[in-house]
């Protein structure tokens, strides 16, 4: 059995992908792949006798074999403004025709310079043309900070497909440039970091819980089936797996029995605590158990607390209070509850007694403390 080795960065919230609300603004070539496929959320497949007719179905982004001067590149926009700490360029099934080298560029472009950048067309089997070209060359993207340097990549077989790289830098960015040299294909790139997007002001509601404003999944009880941070994601959940999911608990009842309200009698309950964008207070609260129709919590409990500055872990008590109490759930549906919490920074999301739900918005008001 191979083991992989996967880096503390990939933790963090990812912020290129399809579903966190990334996306492709520019690429050189889509001859055998288009570019898109490189941010989509599902993991790469291979389906060994597919073709089109431009040559073999890849499950990633794959230019042609260059006969022309220069490399072969491309321009994604982050969901938000963030900070990178890491990326991941999966390789997976690229194995004869895999980028050899890659490099990473960053900036953070203003609002005038976004909408220069002429409306993309993906289609299978093109290149950008001329007009695309000659508009994108005023960004001077090639001038852009280098966050990782040209770096060998490795084939796409299981042992090899997995390629971490860290990043250094401590600037914030809205934009990436992606390099490969000279061409091929990458089936997957995720991009790692801590969202940095503006305050919003004192009197708009805003989703206090989603990534796209800064909130971070810190810790959590079971993962076995989806990461807990898959549930701020801006974007529906697409799937089970686009979700969290624990495993079942061993020490549920053998039989199961319920109370007076409707949730069942059952000791056993799994957790994951985040922590807000920005210190506020929730008023209303939508637990999203899209996909789940087997396997939803019985119920749901939120308790927020206020932090201030210091780190969430484990051994931090805080002061937790109810914003919603053990609430019963059901399959594929959003559950809306109003709430009414004090100032905090911190939730923490208890189902119980297992199984997974999609999505968690915590709509409120930021306020002025800043932390």
């Amino acid at each position: 059995m191979i083991e992989k080795i996967v880096p503390a960065f990939a933790q963090l919230s990812e912020f290129a992908s399809i579903g966190a609300g990334g996306g492709i603004v520019f690429a050189t070539d889509d001859f055998f792949a288009t570019c898109e496929n490189m941010i989509m959320d599902s993991e790469p497949v291979f389906i060994e006798d597919k073709y089109t007719e431009f040559g073999k179905w890849m499950d990633g982004w794959e230019t042609r074999r260059r006969r022309t001067a220069g490399h072969d590149w491309c321009i994604i926009k982050l969901a938000t403004k963030c900070v990178i700490r890491g990326l991941l360029v999966d390789t997976a099934f690229f194995t004869g025709n895999y980028a050899p080298k890659y490099s990473i560029q960053a900036a953070c472009l203003t609002t005038e310079e976004e909408e220069s950048i002429p409306t993309r067309v993906s289609k299978m089997g093109t290149a950008c043309n001329k007009f695309d070209a000659k508009h994108i060359e005023r960004l001077k993207s090639d001038k852009w900070d280098e966050i990782v340097p040209v770096t060998a990549l490795r084939p796409g077989y299981e042992e090899t497909r997995l390629n971490f790289q860290k990043v250094l830098s401590d600037d914030a960015w809205t934009h990436i440039r992606v390099n490969i040299y000279p061409d091929g294909g990458i089936a997957r790139l995720r991009v790692f970091g801590e969202a940095k997007p503006e305050r919003p002001p004192r009197n708009q509601v805003v989703d206090l819980i989603s990534l796209l404003n800064g909130a971070t999944c810190l810790g959590f009880s079971n993962a076995h089936y989806g990461h807990p941070k898959n549930v701020i994601k801006p974007s529906k959940g697409k799937c089970m797996s686009d979700g969290w999911e624990t495993a079942r608990r061993l020490d549920r009842p053998n039989v199961i029995e319920a109370n007076d309200d409707g949730t069942m009698k059952i000791t056993g309950q799994e957790w994951a605590v985040f922590k807000l964008g920005f210190p506020g207070k929730i008023k209303q609260i939508c637990v999203d158990t899209n996909h789940f129709k087997g396997n939803y919590p019985d119920s749901v409990k939120i308790e927020g607390a206020y932090l201030g500055r210091a780190d969430w872990c484990p051994e931090v008590v805080g002061n937790w209070h109810n914003i919603l109490k053990p609430s019963k759930l059901s399959a594929h549906n959003e559950h809306w509850f109003d709430c009414d919490s004090d100032v905090i920074t911190h939730i923490r999301v208890t189902m119980a007694p297992d199984g997974g739900f999609s999505r968690i918005r915590a709509l409120g008001y930021v306020d002025d403390q800043i932390i």
